[in-house]
């Protein structure tokens, strides 16, 4: 038999085939010797085997009693080694990788939108927050001073910096999160704490790694060049050493200076190893390591200028930003699992994570502001530079055990599932010690130098830009060592109540102990001790019906609560997250309490290559602690806010030759109580009532593919967390952030069946676009300049 013809990574579909005849009584065995398990012949022929876009006729029996065969077509986008993606359809994901979601997503009662392994290569996009960032029903936050800068996500307008998860455990502290060891991003729309425990009161983010395997072997180098200095390298390599042990190895060096704004410059190592162990049929044993140092030297990009209603962001802003900023993410975690089947109807799942994270920055901020230096008016407008700064040492510990058991009760079969977890945070916390010299203006009306203005008064750029604050820097010492053990149990279950009727339940028990010293970082004495012990429960409920083989309807109620002080990085500082206190000890608050109602359907289109969902939803967080007044009133729990929605989606193959994944979301947000009573009515902070992205890509030839992407988010306006967006005396919005849509392009060609080049062109019309606020207005994250990239793939 000959391989030759058969196009295995994308060569071109043979344009004739001869038709094999074989006697009536032939029966025809495939069998992989296995010296060709470890090719890449065989990775292809066991993949075109599994996946429908490989065409194979019906056998058409002939009147001489033969059997013809019609040609194999191979369609070159259905190779991706994710194990969770549709077969033929690589932009939509037919499983979750998180094993306690038993069903098909498409059968699933919940709204989870899945950016698999090939989605996120097509966008160019490598950075989890940038990832995040391009789906609707997202959007970001800044480090709001005292909280550490890294990744901030809010999903439908519920702060989830904490509900990050990687392999369906926590992935505590502030860091820069990367892509290069991700199989795919799992975003939980909703409440989640029957899965996730404390938090996830708008949903949660579940990053899926790649693991090692024996059922194929491989090696995928990657090459990256572009503009503002781009370089990307990464290797993927999945070796199987024998029919029971395999590893996988992913590595990363990229840098980049931020696209139209150097020196502003980020930089990214990363090491990934994965060992399977499988003894048997039964038993798998896997260890992994995750290794992560990414090092920016931060653009905090533009700031408001002018008075309402003409308050906009800055143009044309120089890079301000200092030669001795910097923003550090060291990450190191260890994994092991095990994984056991005493049956077919009796599973065993154990995962345990040690995990070790730094994260550091010194940033410089800027604000539009009146300086007394001399002019012919005595006064003028200029803008003046500001410090952030912290640091954040994160270890954990983390256990997850779950039983799944399958059995038959009153003649319907159900799907238990059994947790146990245990999980230990520790996070201390500080800032660096920096004294700036310098001083070249003065504003207010003082009389010495004391600030650092970057115009002069005839409007041009001060000289020497990157070093007018002549730092200096030192690690001070911690402020805020908090810690959050938690132990959990919960129990869930999915049951077939008729061929159309799927019901869903599942109830968690979380027992958490919060504690947090604090302490004067001059002097080293304390300045606090608190520690309390509450209990939670949450539930989840939803009943599926599916009316048509391919549709489904289905109704959800899910409930999150999270403790007092359940955020790490902000101490006291209620109003962000931190330990609401009172009379010197932590409050007998409430834990705050979110609701989620939502009505959904699903409908897998042409073939099961295409999930078209839609959802109407309604959240609703209660007790929510606000930070106003606590030691005069004790307003412990005295916020309510809303949030209400309709969510649209597209994931998979549109046509034969289009591939698509698209979403809308349409919100809206209100404050419902409050201590301050002017808050009642108002919306979010960084809350976008409207956004949508869109990914199409287009297989023109069995070669060449080319596609957009687009994403746009409605204004949105900077404030704290769940009190309401900042506004003025006279109750308007006073730091508006605007609306934009930007849009992408790329292109590849496959060379041969083992190389392929890919283009990717970002913000093609070079739109200046902003991503989030800070509550002053004193910076705003701006979305990167236009930028290309060139990257080279290459398969061994």
């Amino acid at each position: 038999m000959k391989f030759d013809s058969l196009a295995l990574s994308g060569a071109a579909p043979c344009p004739t085939a001869t038709p094999v005849k074989l006697p009536a009584s032939f029966r025809v065995q495939a069998q992989v010797p296995a010296s060709l398990k470890k090719s890449s012949i065989a990775l292809g022929i066991s993949t075109a085997m599994l996946v429908p876009a490989v065409t194979l006729a019906e056998p058409e029996a002939a009147p001489s009693g033969e059997i013809e065969m019609k040609g194999v077509t191979v369609v070159e986008r259905v190779i991706d080694h994710n194990p969770y993606a549709e077969p033929g359809a690589p932009y939509k994901a037919k499983y979750s990788g998180d094993a306690r979601h038993t069903r098909p997503l498409a059968e699933t009662p919940a709204n989870i939108s899945v950016l698999t392994k090939t989605q996120i290569e097509d966008s160019g996009y490598t950075d989890l927050r940038d990832i995040l960032d391009a789906q609707p029903g997202i959007t970001l936050g800044t480090g709001e001073n005292g909280n550490a800068f890294g990744d901030r996500y809010i999903i439908r307008g519920q702060e989830a910096r904490s509900d990050v998860f990687v392999d369906g455990l926590r992935d505590p502290g502030m860091t820069i999160r990367e892509s290069f060891a991700v199989e795919q991003v799992e975003i939980t729309k909703g409440p989640n704490s029957s899965f996730a425990g404390r938090g996830t009161a708008g949903g949660a983010v579940n990053a899926v790694t790649k693991q090692a395997t024996v059922d194929y072997e491989f090696t995928k180098f990657s090459a990256g060049l572009g503009t503002d200095k781009y370089r990307r390298f990464t290797v993927d390599t999945n070796q199987v050493l024998s029919d029971t042990l395999a590893l996988r190895a992913n590595a990363l060096y990229g840098s980049e200076d931020v696209p139209d704004r150097a020196p502003a410059e980020r930089e990214r190592k990363g090491l990934a190893f994965s060992g399977l162990f499988k003894p048997n049929a039964d038993l798998d044993v896997i260890l992994d390591y995750y290794g992560l140092r990414a090092d920016d030297k931060p653009d905090l990009g533009s700031y408001l200028v002018g008075s309402l209603p003409n308050r906009k962001p800055a143009k044309d802003v120089p890079v301000y930003a200092q030669q001795q900023d910097f923003l550090e993410s060291d990450v190191d975690t260890v994994t092991a699992r095990i994984k056991y089947r005493f049956n077919p109807d009796l599973r065993l799942t154990n995962a345990t994570r040690f995990g070790k994270s730094d994260n550091g920055y010194v940033a410089t901020g800027a604000r539009q502001t009146s300086t007394g230096a001399a002019n012919p008016d005595g006064v003028y407008t200029t803008t003046s530079l500001s410090t952030h700064t912290g640091w954040q040492e994160v270890e954990y510990v983390a256990n997850q055990t779950n039983l799944y058991w399958d059995k038959t009760l009153g003649g319907m079969k159900h799907e238990f599932i059994f947790g146990l977890e245990f999980s230990d945070h520790q996070v201390k916390n500080g800032v660096y010690n920096v004294s700036n010299s310098g001083q070249n203006c003065i504003t207010g009306n003082g009389t010495t130098l004391n600030a650092w203005c970057i115009f002069t008064p005839s409007g041009s750029t001060v000289s020497g830009l990157d070093n007018l604050m002549q730092r200096n820097i030192k690690k001070g010492s911690w402020d805020q060592d908090w810690r959050a053990r938690t132990a959990s149990a919960s129990v869930m279950d999915t049951v077939d109540l008729s061929e159309q009727w799927t019901a869903f339940a599942g109830l968690r028990y979380d027992r958490t102990t919060v504690s947090l010293k604090t302490q004067n970082t001059t002097t080293g004495a304390q300045t606090g001790d608190y520690e309390y012990t509450d209990g939670m429960w949450n539930g989840h409920l939803g009943l599926t019906y599916k009316f048509l083989p391919q549709a489904n309807v289905y109704v959800t109620y899910a409930t999150a609560q999270d403790v007092n002080g359940g955020e790490s990085d902000v101490g006291t500082s209620s109003g962000y997250g931190g330990l609401v206190t009172y009379n010197g000890q932590a409050a007998g608050a409430k834990p705050e309490k979110t609701e989620n109602i939502e009505l959904g359907t699903k409908w897998n289109l042409m073939g099961g290559k295409l999930l078209a969902t839609a959802a109407v939803f309604q959240i609703t967080k209660s007790d929510v602690m606000e930070g106003a007044n606590y030691d005069s009133a004790g307003t412990f729990n005295s916020g309510k806010n809303r949030v209400k929605g309709i969510e649209f989606g597209l994931a998979g193959n549109i046509t034969d030759k289009l591939s698509g994944q698209a979403g809308l979301t349409i919100m809206e947000s209100e404050v419902l109580e409050s201590f301050t009573s002017a808050n009642v009515g108002k919306t979010l902070s960084n809350f976008a009532d409207k956004s949508a992205s869109a990914l199409l890509r287009y297989q023109l030839t069995p070669k060449f593919g080319f596609g957009g992407a687009v994403k746009y988010e409605s204004k949105k306006y900077a404030g704290q967390p769940d009190t309401a967006a900042a506004y003025d005396s006279a109750g308007r919005y006073s730091q508006p952030i605007p609306s934009y849509t930007v849009w992408d392009l790329f292109a590849d060609y496959r060379i041969d069946k083992r190389t392929k080049v890919r283009v990717n062109v970002a913000n093609l019309f070079d739109k200046d676009y902003y991503l989030a606020g800070y509550r002053s207005g004193s910076f705003l994250y701006k979305g990167d300049a236009r930028n290309a990239k060139v990257t080279l793939n290459y398969e061994f």
